[in-house]
């Protein structure tokens, strides 16, 4: 009997993603002019105003009002829709200092920078499959996906009644047996629109448009429903319609419904902060250890204490789906990754201005160069 599994994406321009790409494109301007700041940039889009607030410690010069609306304009609200424009919107800066006892946590009890403590305690996972090419779950990357067409398509002006909101969800049908995906069981797709277009153009658009380039036609068969604007009209969306925060999308960035999620979000925060670089890593562990055909697919979760540089713990679980013992895994981990905040930096490359494209699509399945959590340059030791 088949099994069904369901996960979602949301567009660049929903109210938590809009957030979201702010916090991060602040944070990549901090870190052109100052790697060492600290930052745990917050932002709420709600109607009427804009709200910037969190802790940053920087000697770097920014003018984070410019940031906010060039990341706007960049996003698509470059018109007046019902109040809400790049160029007029309210804006209110209200972000303080790192606390100096965290400040102090993350020095740890180390005479160097290698031995530097968590910024926080924090449980990350890290996930692979063989679902798709990019070990991700399928689900939760075929929604990325139907997310980047839309915003392709409206971009181009194919579906010229397209707006910046919308969001997609995925079930797909799973082999009991072998735990494969078969098909497409229930296609959910909500778009914005402009207030002349008909639900008939709406539907057949969509599909037409964005759903059949983008999805693979063998896994869209007789029995593959379409629920398209579900709940109707849809013409005033984005943060006037619902209010955007900052790190409300943890499971839209991760895995989908395919992996637990240790609770932090990733966006706005440097990578001292090891909910987000600590999740890189168990992605870069786990994708190598899929990659090597040792397994199906693996979880990995670290845990992190304030100001101790070691994890305090390692779990792998490849699901009864290996020959080889989970321990043995975790001690080749061991031996060959170095699990410190400092490292995981340093190994990563994760004190560039990278994170603004990271902040929509996922954090993981994606091909880009600075992604290095990608990386499958040590899937040898796991054969």
């Amino acid at each position: 009997m088949p099994f069904l599994l369901t996960s979602e994406s949301v567009s660049e321009g929903h109210p938590d993603k809009v957030a979201d790409q702010i916090s991060d494109a602040i944070l990549d301007a901090i870190l052109k002019q100052d790697k060492n700041a600290r930052v745990a940039a917050e932002t709420v889009v709600a109607r009427g105003l804009i709200l910037l607030s969190g802790e940053i410690t920087t000697f770097a010069d920014v003018d984070y009002c410019s940031v906010v609306r060039n990341t706007l304009k960049r996003i698509g609200y470059t018109e007046d829709d019902y109040g809400f424009s790049y160029d007029t919107y309210p804006i209110l800066v209200n972000y303080n200092k790192q606390s100096l006892d965290i400040a102090r946590g993350i020095r740890g009890r180390g005479d160097s920078d290698i031995d530097e403590g968590a910024g926080d305690q924090g449980i990350v996972f890290g996930y692979a499959c063989d679902e798709t090419d990019a070990l991700m779950p399928a689900s939760i990357y075929y929604s990325h996906c139907l997310m980047k067409k839309h915003s392709s398509v409206r971009r181009s002006g194919t579906l010229q009644w397209l707006k910046s909101d919308a969001k997609t969800q995925l079930t797909i049908r799973y082999d009991e047996k072998n735990g494969n995906p078969i098909a497409f069981d229930t296609i959910v797709f909500s778009t914005q629109h402009n207030e002349f277009v008909k639900d008939s153009e709406i539907r057949d658009g969509v599909i037409e448009e964005i759903i059949k380039p983008t999805l693979p036609e063998y896994m869209v068969d007789e029995n593959t429903k379409f629920l398209i604007n579900p709940a109707g009209r849809f013409v005033i969306g984005g943060p006037i319609a619902d209010t955007g925060l900052t790190g409300r999308k943890i499971v839209v960035d991760t895995y989908g419904c395919a992996s637990p999620h240790g609770g932090g979000a990733f966006s706005g925060k440097d990578p001292s902060k090891i909910d987000r670089s600590g999740a890189y890593f168990a992605r870069y562990i786990a994708k190598n250890i899929v990659s090597s055909k040792l397994v199906r697919k693996c979880q990995v979760q670290i845990a992190y204490a304030i100001g101790v540089a070691e994890p305090v713990s390692i779990n792998i679980n490849t699901f009864g789906e290996s020959n080889v013992d989970e321990r043995v895994l975790e001690r080749v981990v061991q031996q060959n990754f170095d699990l410190k905040p400092r490292t995981i930096i340093d190994v990563l490359d994760l004190l560039q201005p990278i994170y603004e494209k990271t902040a929509v699509y996922g954090h993981f399945g994606r091909e880009d160069e600075d992604f290095k959590w990608e990386n499958t340059d040590k899937t040898y030791l796991f054969k």
